[in-house]
């Protein structure tokens, strides 16, 4: 355990970066950079994620800084809201805990074409209607199976299997990053426990931070990449948050215990042993990147078939096929990946993979990786907030790719663990306040999953994506409030 560390220095850049100089820790190779103004960095103060910025700028091969965004807080070896450039030339090495144990957690957005209006008769059907045909919670199964052929054609396709297997439409794939696919992801390298743990979690939804949630359009900034996006004030989306489940999991248990005994074969050493890595050209690297590739497409397949899913309430309670209702995917982003990405560095152009922890891609007008129809306006980066408060639409800009390698946050950020969370809602019924206060109806499986979701337990979205605005690193496009939230 990395001990909490109070002597760091962090020098103001300006109202919204801030400086760890590389002499802050024995052994940083770079600076750190937080993005974030005075009234976040009141919250980071109080756990060890600065420590872990500073920690993760001593990896073997990291490139220009170790980087934090506005939602940082404590993680598992990365600060959550890390985001760390390695160079392989260089010495660069992968660290399953700069990706995370949730291999490419990531977020959708759906448009429909109906309103506010139209909806909030039946909410509460439809809240209910989703809640049993999703499903949700720890350990659950659901109904979509795979041989285990197609489990591997799933690993290796993404989303794309899915479509062929009549669970969507190709106009889905082209709205996903990466378009659900990263290629190099080998089966072979995924352990026969992680396969035992992903074959009956396709389609599910998970607990603790994970929703599917029913918005409306509350405000638009940016009127034409609005338009562009296809949303509209009044307009009903669905926010789908997952990932690979007890899959991702185990790849990510698996290679870390491959990963201790790597360091010492490599002669890495690293501040905190939740660090542990291996140089990416290593043999030890290249299986983690296989079977975390083979995860990510896993995560990519799991949110569409959910997305199929929520489609399918949607049909029952209001008895018109999802084409007809104008459910389309907006686009899908991953929070927890590491990807290989060009990037101008000292004037060069290199090839760099990009570990983003809790953090989520931000590409801007005219990127070639960009679907066409979205290219002149930037990539829709997508940032949920806590379910009684808002979410957010922004484009990508060129100030990221400058500065950011491209990234921005992925959230709000959580303020209160699961624990503390949990005893500061006791006596209180959550979805009771949320309903009478807000107007939100929420279903849940349990007290638990509801309170530490509570919003007291996240920082306020509307101040994060404000710093992300502000710094040039995306756009506001759009502001989504929650109408109706199913969990865990």
């Amino acid at each position: 355990m990395v001990e909490r560390t109070t002597h760091i220095r962090l020098e103001k850049i300006d109202d919204y970066r801030w400086r760890i100089p590389k002499d802050s820790v024995p052994g940083m190779r770079v600076d750190g950079l937080i993005i974030a103004d005075e009234k976040l960095l009141q919250d980071v103060a109080k756990d060890q994620a600065v420590q872990q910025v500073a920690n993760v700028a001593c990896l073997p091969g990291i490139v220009k800084y170790s980087l934090a965004m506005p939602d940082i807080h404590w993680g598992y070896g990365f600060c959550i809201g890390g985001v760390a450039a390695m160079d392989s030339k260089a010495g660069g090495v992968i660290s399953p805990g700069g990706v995370g144990y949730d291999i490419n957690c990531g977020v959708r957005l759906v448009r429909t074409r109906l309103t506010v209006d139209e909806v909030r008769p039946k909410l509460k059907t439809l809240v209910a209607t989703l809640f049993n045909e999703v499903p949700c919670g720890v350990g659950v199964s659901g109904d979509i199976r795979v041989s285990p052929q197609d489990e591997r054609r799933v690993m290796v396709q993404g989303p794309r299997w899915a479509v062929e297997h009549g669970y969507g439409a190709p106009e889905d794939v082209t709205h996903t990053e990466a378009q659900g696919c990263l290629e190099g992801a080998d089966p072979d390298a995924v352990s026969e426990r992680a396969m035992q743990r992903g074959k009956n979690q396709l389609g599910t939804l998970g607990s603790g931070n994970h929703f599917l949630e029913v918005q409306m359009v509350e405000e638009i900034f940016d009127d034409e990449a609005a338009r562009v996006f296809g949303l509209e004030p009044g307009q009903v989306t669905v926010m789908i948050h997952s990932g690979s489940r007890g899959f991702g999991y185990q790849v990510c248990d698996d290679s870390l215990a491959l990963m201790g005994r790597a360091m010492a074969k490599h002669g890495i050493s690293v501040p905190d042993r939740q660090l542990a890595c291996a140089p990416i050209e290593s043999e030890e690297g290249q299986a983690y990147l296989g079977a975390m590739r083979c995860a990510a497409n896993y995560a990519w397949t799991n949110r569409q078939l959910l997305m199929h899913l929520g489609r399918q309430s949607f049909e029952r309670v209001f008895q018109r096929s999802w084409q007809e209702l104008g459910m389309e995917l907006v686009y899908d982003v991953a929070h927890n990946i590491a990807k290989f990405e060009p990037y101008d560095v000292d004037g060069q152009q290199r090839l760099l993979c990009i570990h983003r922890k809790g953090a989520t891609r931000a590409f801007p007008a005219g990127h070639p990786e960009l679907p066409e129809d979205y290219r002149a306006v930037g990539q829709p980066v997508i940032i949920p907030g806590d379910m009684g408060r808002n979410s957010y639409v922004l484009a990508g800009s060129d100030g990221a790719m400058l500065e950011t390698f491209g990234t921005v946050c992925h959230g709000a950020g959580r303020v209160m663990s699961r624990t503390q969370a949990v005893k500061e809602a006791a006596g209180r019924s959550i979805e009771r306040e949320l309903e009478e206060t807000r107007g939100v109806i929420v279903m849940g499986r349990g007290f638990r999953g509801v309170a530490e979701e509570q919003p007291k337990a996240y920082k306020d979205v509307n101040d994060v994506v404000h710093v992300v605005h502000q710094a040039g690193l995306a756009r506001k496009v759009a502001k989504l409030r929650p109408l109706g939230v199913i969990k865990g």
